[in-house]
């Protein structure tokens, strides 16, 4: 029996795989969070691959504040960096391949066209060089696969549908940056290709590994993803649009990340849903 093994399963994209497992029936699934293994200790981590023999590792673990990392910098790369580094020794100590989930925030945010896989990343904060750095440690093994996602939402966890919808019960009027442009990744529609992927890494034996971009079809502003959401979930909340230069943050973010799905819509035969589409679902099943 193939096994699959996740770590960080209890953020966003771990607890959707979790939630969708019964789509890979034959597999034998290993779920870890902190409690369960620490990733940061080299030595647990490849004794646990020499144990389990995952098949594929999915890497749904990270650093994720982004802002904090300013501050933070040796504690981003260790779970951004090293523990990528780690699990990619453990895959190749298993024989198998491991999936890490990267960020859009590797690009500097300048591009004038939807960023592809072969463009060069230059990252403008800690946290965007420490998952940078992450990339280049996992695809030392060729048969690994890199996902970029970006502005990923789920019932589960922070988020901006989440912190949105809490702004929206509280207050008339909120004001959201209108001049940094991307596209929203639902972690149910993330976590789905991505056991399509592990379907189509098992049944092929193939060598899939490289970088892929992922998020939902389509593109907006946070102004315009703030407005839909006040919109979708019926909440009296006027949106107002402001520039970034109004809200300071300590981490910089890249004006312009939209990228490319066209490389793992045609590698992995898969189809994406619009982002407004999956919106709308996440919404049919939390009312």
């Amino acid at each position: 029996m193939n096994t699959i093994w996740v770590t960080g399963s209890k953020g966003q994209l771990g607890t959707e795989i979790f939630l969708q497992k019964e789509k890979l029936k034959s597999c034998r699934f290993l779920f870890t969070d902190i409690e369960e293994l620490d990733l940061t200790n080299e030595n647990a981590v490849l004794d646990y691959a020499q144990k389990e023999k995952p098949g594929i590792i999915i890497n749904c673990a990270g650093y994720t504040a982004v802002d904090k990392a300013e501050k933070e910098q040796e504690q981003a790369f260790l779970l951004n960096c090293f523990v990528p580094a780690y699990l990619s020794k453990a895959a190749k100590l298993s024989k198998g391949t491991l999936i890490h989930i990267s960020s859009d925030y590797v690009f500097d945010g300048r591009a004038n066209r939807p960023y592809r896989e072969d463009d060069n990343p230059n990252p403008q904060s800690v946290y965007g060089k420490s998952k940078l750095a992450g990339e280049k440690e996992v695809l030392k093994n060729e048969r690994n696969l890199v996902i970029r996602t970006s502005w990923l939402y789920s019932m589960h966890g922070n988020n901006f549908v989440k912190t949105m919808l809490l702004l929206g019960k509280e207050k008339d009027e909120i004001s959201v940056v209108s001049d940094q442009v991307g596209s929203p990744a639902s972690a149910v529609d993330l976590a789905h290709t991505i056991l399509q992927i592990c379907r189509k890494l098992f049944d092929t034996n193939e060598n899939y590994g490289g970088i892929y971009h992922y998020s939902n079809e389509g593109s907006c502003s946070w102004y315009e993803f703030a407005s839909a959401i006040m919109e979708t979930a019926g909440l009296n909340c006027t949106v107002h649009p402001i520039t970034s230069d109004k809200y300071p943050r300590p981490a910089k973010r890249p004006a312009y990340s939209i990228m490319s799905r066209e490389k793992i819509k045609r590698t992995f035969n898969i189809s994406i849903n619009h982002w407004k589409d999956s919106l709308s679902e996440y919404f049919n099943k939390i009312t």
